[in-house]
């Protein structure tokens, strides 16, 4: 110890700077969804680095997430809960760290004006990402409430950002998307209008999950990741336009149009997420686990106990 403390007053003396401890190098694959903005107001505004990250923030589809995972090129990712539970049945081994945010009304179906409920949906086309995401477990789970399933309709694979895209072209009859894609299609009523969100249907929480290996390896940086998403709240709430701004400009956005988007759902601190594992997660992913058995995503019911790390949040 006296060696390095000597060998560090040396350096200073000589004029020659000290080395920083490295950054930990972490990936974490996201999409544009407002409820994952934290995370790159995180990245831009330096508070990561602060930590001792050095992350790096990759758009990668839903669909293709797992995939990245798998082959080392994420260490961490950002997805709904119930993706999680089928990834993990798939092979691709994670645990949930912290969660991100809950939607009241910022995921959605939008349908032509002809489609006044649910169940006149039967027979039409609706455009939502690929088994396995969380849109296309959106639509499963409206269905089911009214007595329906995804064989009742023909699915359009489409991407959030794509699907609303095509229906405010005139394609397809209904859609499911999210924010910020969903106020495209709240802002032209003549094109169609909100059939279901998630303020009638709360089911899209989300959370950063990560590898057991990553984990092991990296505690710290875990730990680290939770308190830089915690502190870009923090940093919302007492710069809301500067931060608005910052997480705007990533999806195209102003800072006024990213809090419209905003405002249709709930980032959770860290009281919020002490008490989502308390409770909520475990509900949650029970009843999720039964109807991704159902829909044959998955062939067993998971274990929930093994499906989150909270240390990270306690």
């Amino acid at each position: 110890m006296k060696k390095t403390l000597f060998g560090a007053a040396l350096a200073l003396s000589l004029g020659f700077a000290v080395p920083a401890m490295a950054a930990t190098s972490v990936a974490i694959g996201i999409s544009g969804w407002t409820g994952f903005a934290p995370l790159t107001l995180a990245k831009v505004a330096g508070i990561f680095e602060k930590h001792g990250l050095d992350v790096t923030l990759k758009k990668v589809p839903q669909a293709t997430r797992p995939l990245a995972i798998a082959s080392g090129d994420l260490q961490c990712a950002a997805t709904t809960v119930e993706t999680w539970l089928v990834w993990n049945a798939n092979g691709v081994a994670a645990k949930q760290i912290f969660q991100l945010d809950k939607s009241y009304g910022a995921d959605g179906i939008v349908a032509r004006a002809d489609i006044k409920t649910v169940t006149d949906l039967k027979g039409k086309r609706v455009a939502a990402s690929a088994p396995g995401t969380s849109p296309f477990f959106m639509l499963a789970w409206v269905l089911a409430k009214s007595g329906l399933t995804t064989k009742d309709v023909t699915v359009v694979n489409l991407e959030p950002d794509a699907a609303a895209q095509a229906f405010l072209a005139g394609q397809n009859d209904a859609a499911v998307s999210y924010e910020p894609y969903l106020s495209a299609v709240r802002d032209k009523p003549d094109q169609g209008h909100i059939l279901a969100t998630t303020l009638d249907y709360p089911m899209v929480l989300d959370t950063v999950g990560c590898t057991p290996a990553f984990l092991d390896a990296h505690p710290d940086a875990a730990k680290a990741l939770a308190d830089s998403y915690f502190e870009a709240l923090d940093m919302i709430k007492a710069s809301p336009d500067k931060a608005n701004a910052l997480m705007g400009a990533d999806v195209k956005q102003s800072a006024a149009e990213f809090a419209d988007s905003a405002k249709y759902l709930l980032w959770a601190d860290k009281d919020d997420n002490k008490k989502f594992f308390n409770d909520e997660f475990q509900s949650f992913s029970k009843t999720a686990g039964d109807l991704l058995l159902q829909m044959g995503l998955i062939k067993s019911a998971p274990d929930v106990s093994t499906l989150a790390d909270t240390r990270f949040v306690n």
